[in-house]
Parts: C-alpha cells; sequence; structure tokens
C-alpha cells in the first residue's frame, strides 16, 4: 500500500500542474480497484465567482460516457426477450428514416456508430425531433463498414427504450443501472434540480475563436437535457461503483447488472475508427466502449464532453484498476491525466518503478522552427517569421509576437488581428510553403504552384459568419480560398466543403462522410440561412 500512497502523491502533483497549465477551474479524480474504492481527490472550484470548492459529493455532467448506460440497458432488454440488436430500427421505431440505398440500419448499428449517420448538431434538448430530422439526411455508406459517431443515434436508442418500456428515459437509467449500483447521488437525466448541487461549467469566454493555453473562461450556457447520448450527472465516488461493475464483467453489489455474454457483446471489437474525425478513440469500439490492447492488457474506457464538462473513464480489465476524471471545463484534456494515473497504478501494483511526472508543456517551444521562417505575402497583407532558436516570433507591422503551437503545422497568434482563427501551414515535399489565416492565403519564395483559382460565383454568396442559439456550436465560419470553400469551427477546426448539389456541400474530403451544409435565402448577394446537419443557422453582423 505504501506504493500506493507514492502513486497518489505524484498524481496529485500532474493533476496541479495540469490544472495549472490548462487553466482548469475544478476537477474531481476517482481510483478503484475490483473491490473497492482506493482514493478519492477534489481539486480548484465548482464556482470560480462564489469561491465554492469542489467536494467530493459535487456533480459533474459526464457527457458521452452516459451511452454505455444506454447500452446495457438495451442489452438488459435484449436478455429479457424484448428486442433483438440486429433488427432493423424501425421494428421498434416506425417513424425512423434515413434516406438510403443500403440495407436497413439496426441497432447494433447505432450502438457501435456504424450506421453511416450523420453526428447530430445537437439543435434540441429533446432527442425526438432531431431524430425524425435523420428523413432530411442520407447514410452514405452500407451500414456495419464505417465508424462514424452519432449522438443522434444514441438519441434513438434512447427513445426505444423509452417506447418500449413505456417509461422515461432518466426513470429507466435509474430503475435499472443507477440503484442497483448505489449510485445514489448521480441523476440519469439534467434538469434545474440537478443544477443545485452541480458544479458550474466553464467554456472560452469568446465563444467564437480557438481558446489559447489559459485563455479567459466563462460560466457556459446552462440546458437541460434527458437523452440517451449523454444526460448523467455524477460524482467521482459514484463514478467509480460504476466503473467497479464494468471491471467486474456486469456484476455489482446486489448481484448482475448484465449477463457474462451481454457485457462481451459490449465490449466487443466491432470496429477500429481509426479516421481523422475521431482521434480521441484508439483500438476499437463496441457499444458504449472504446476498446484497446496496451501491453498485452484489455482497457476500455470513454469520454465525455457536455457544453462546460469534460470526462474520461479508463479501465485495465486484466489488473482490475480504474480512473474517472471529472473537470468543469470545455474543452479539457481528461483522457492525459486518466492515461497517466492508470500508468501510476498499474506500476504501483506491481512493485515498479513509478513514471515521472512529464515535463511542463511550452507551446512556445517548437523544435522545427526553421522550417516555418520566411516571408509570408497575400494580395494585400505581409508577414515575417523568424526563428529564434526554438521560438518562432511573427513580424508585421512594428509588432513581434511569439506563436504558440496548437498542433501540428497550426499556431495561435496572440495579437488582435490573428485572434480569429489559427495561423496554419501548407508543405510541398516536405516544405512549408504557403499558410492560411482565416480566408486569407500567403505564399512564401518556396511556393511554386499556380497563385490563381477559379471558382462558381455563386460561392462567393455563402462565405460569411453564421450564428444560432446551439449551446453545442454556437457559430462557425466559411471562407473561400484557392478556389475552394472551408468551414471553420470556433475552436480553429477546419475542414474543406465539397460540392454535391446546388447550394449543398459535403463536410469534409471523405467521400464516405454524411455531413451536409445547405445555403439558402440569398439576399443582396449573400446568403443568410445554412443549415449544418439538420441545424439551422443565420448569418450575423460580425466579421
Amino acid at each position: 500500500m505504501v506504493g500506493f500512497e507514492e502513486a497518489f502523491k505524484r498524481l496529485d502533483q500532474f493533476i496541479e500542474q495540469r490544472m495549472q497549465e490548462d487553466n482548469i477551474p475544478g476537477m474531481a479524480v476517482a481510483l478503484t480497484d475490483r473491490e473497492k474504492l482506493l482514493w478519492v481527490s477534489t481539486y480548484g472550484f465548482a464556482d470560480v465567482a462564489a469561491q465554492v470548492p469542489v467536494t467530493a459529493d459535487t456533480l459533474f455532467e459526464i457527457g458521452s460516457i452516459g451511452k454505455s448506460f444506454t447500452s446495457i440497458a438495451l442489452l438488459q432488454l435484449r436478455e429479457e426477450g424484448l428486442l433483438d440488436l440486429h433488427e432493423p430500427v424501425t421494428r421498434y421505431l416506425p417513424w425512423f428514416h434515413v434516406q438510403s440505398r443500403y440495407e436497413p440500419i439496426t441497432l447494433h448499428h447505432l450502438m457501435s456508430h456504424t450506421a453511416g449517420i450523420i453526428r447530430g448538431a445537437e439543435f434540441s434538448t429533446e432527442g425526438r425531433y432531431e431524430v425524425w430530422a435523420l428523413r432530411e439526411t442520407e447514410a452514405t455508406v452500407p451500414p456495419g463498414s464505417w465508424f462514424h459517431y452519432s449522438n443522434t443515434g444514441y438519441k434513438a436508442l434512447g427513445i426505444i427504450l423509452e417506447d418500449l418500456l413505456g417509461q422515461p428515459y432518466g426513470a429507466i437509467i435509474r430503475a435499472r443501472i443507477l440503484e442497483p449500483l448505489e449510485m445514489i447521488a448521480s441523476d440519469p437525466v439534467i434538469t434545474h434540480e440537478t443544477r443545485k448541487r452541480l458544479a458550474v461549467g466553464y467554456s472560452a469566454f469568446y465563444d467564437d475563436r480557438p481558446l489559447a493555453r489559459g485563455g479567459a473562461l466563462a460560466p457556459a450556457p446552462w440546458l437541460e437535457t434527458g437523452t440517451g447520448d449523454g444526460s448523467i450527472a455524477s460524482t467521482p465516488a459514484d463514478m467509480a461503483a460504476y466503473l467497479r461493475m464494468l471491471m467486474n464483467r456486469g456484476r455489482g453489489p446486489r448481484g448482475r447488472i448484465m449477463s457474462e455474454e451481454s457485457f462481451n457483446l459490449m465490449i466487443q471489437q466491432v470496429i477500429q475508427p481509426g479516421d481523422e474525425w475521431h482521434p480521441g478513440f484508439r483500438g476499437f469500439y463496441g457499444y458504449g466502449l472504446a476498446i484497446e490492447e496496451r501491453d498485452g492488457h484489455t482497457y476500455i474506457g470513454h469520454g465525455g464532453g457536455m457544453v462546460g464538462y469534460r470526462a474520461q473513464i479508463l479501465a485495465d480489465l486484466d489488473d482490475g484498476l480504474g480512473v474517472i476524471v471529472l473537470i468543469n471545463k470545455q474543452p479539457a484534456k481528461p483522457g492525459e491525466i486518466a492515461d497517466f494515473a492508470l500508468r501510476l497504478l498499474r506500476a504501483a501494483l506491481h512493485d515498479g518503478e513509478l513514471p515521472e511526472l512529464p515535463p511542463v508543456a511550452d507551446p512556445t517551444r517548437v523544435e522545427n522552427a526553421a522550417d516555418y521562417a520566411g516571408t509570408y505575402r497575400a494580395p494585400d497583407k505581409v508577414f515575417t517569421l523568424v526563428a529564434d532558436g526554438e521560438r518562432l516570433i511573427l513580424r508585421r507591422n512594428g509588432k513581434h509576437v511569439v506563436l504558440k503551437q496548437h498542433g501540428t503545422d497550426q499556431f495561435y497568434v496572440d495579437d488582435p488581428e490573428f485572434a480569429l482563427f489559427l495561423l496554419r501551414f501548407g508543405r510541398e515535399k516536405g516544405q512549408v510553403v504557403e499558410a492560411f489565416h482565416g480566408p486569407d492565403w500567403y505564399i512564401n519564395e518556396r511556393y511554386t504552384g499556380p497563385t490563381t483559382f477559379e471558382h462558381p460565383q455563386e460561392w462567393e454568396a455563402y462565405t460569411g459568419h453564421y450564428r444560432s442559439h446551439n449551446p453545442w456550436l454556437s457559430n462557425f465560419r466559411v471562407v473561400l480560398r484557392k478556389g475552394r470553400l472551408a468551414l471553420i469551427m470556433p475552436s480553429g477546426e477546419e475542414e474543406a466543403l465539397v460540392p454535391v448539389g446546388e447550394g449543398v456541400f459535403r463536410v469534409g474530403e471523405d467521400e464516405r462522410c454524411p455531413e451536409r451544409i445547405r445555403f439558402d435565402t440569398i439576399l443582396n448577394g449573400q446568403a443568410i440561412h445554412a443549415n449544418l446537419s439538420c441545424g439551422d443557422y443565420y448569418r450575423t453582423f460580425t466579421a
């Protein structure tokens, strides 16, 4: 046990380091083995303004971890002979419809994110209309052939539970999972009553631009929700009880929650995500859980994101060790904390050497800074990058700004002129030859390609800034560069828009992707309405 105590101390140090680096308001972490809770620790504030600390009883929203709860309830109904996972969804939800030239979508496809349907725009906190609106979309691949994460798919699964049992989703999850596991502090749906015990969620102060490390935060928009894709609020100790059940392959303190057969179905390796859309998933996906083989051990887990919250569960099924991380900030990286915690636990269990604390990340350190050095020109703009050792300095209009790395070949520029977008770079034969910043395209002396590009004139009507009251994705921008349209999210992520019809574009280069954006209502040469994956957005007055 001395080894565990040392592991706990080192984890404390790592968490304090990470909270400071990432400006995390509050966090709760639990460690458990198969039989008992090993450790719970809390950090920071549940409410920054009121200086209310996080306690072991503070609730956090767990987001998509709730998908595994939905899967368990469906597996229970399968055991009871009430449904067949390989029957078409329409057998249980007759009004479910997706345009498709392929075989019918089954519950199995929805549970494993292999239905070939959209992720969903989260435009409603009630799921039925979002599922109904799938009839306006098209399945782009044969079911079962490709992984594409779909919250809307799990909303449909939650509705199936409700319709089969004649009960609300929250009552089903409470009676079938929370109460048998003695998770008495948890709420299966998020309501105003939940809010009384809930940590305040925080997100970026500016909702329309990338958040720099340590950037300003504000309380996130509040919403009630009770859908099968993730609507649970819980505490670290309650989630540890849930993780113990999973590590015991479906057995809880009062008996089995699900059979051994159902648990094996849940962790079956249905499909490997393995694409640029889903970088957070390693290994395979089953039913509401990711499964990965590491060092000869089977790991299971899932992350969760809500408006103002992030969460992660991770367990080693062979050593019987599990981690829960709950954070009241979005974005955040609870998975990195869970990974390090589990490494510490495994080392302590086997009397091994504890892993050292990772070095404090310095976003201004750019190992290959010299790659980017040079002068970059657009038709009416110019800037110069200077490599100063492992720092990259942007010079423009008498200003000198040190860039902060924000991913591969992309940087955050802490300057008002660059605040709305990340500064991205493109390469030819390994050499950096161009830069992109929102609608602006720059080239340096190494660029040898064309400098003029054709595009349909009507595309110019689609560029601009679009907003809605959607708390999940409140806005995005559309820009025209090098003869192509691109969709830019507030986080800085970009996707090419590929034309597939009049005013309709596929989001992303991958032909399998079902996400679509449609522009219409052209007034004075500008589209004032856009529909992204069934969610409505409207041109706004800001650039």
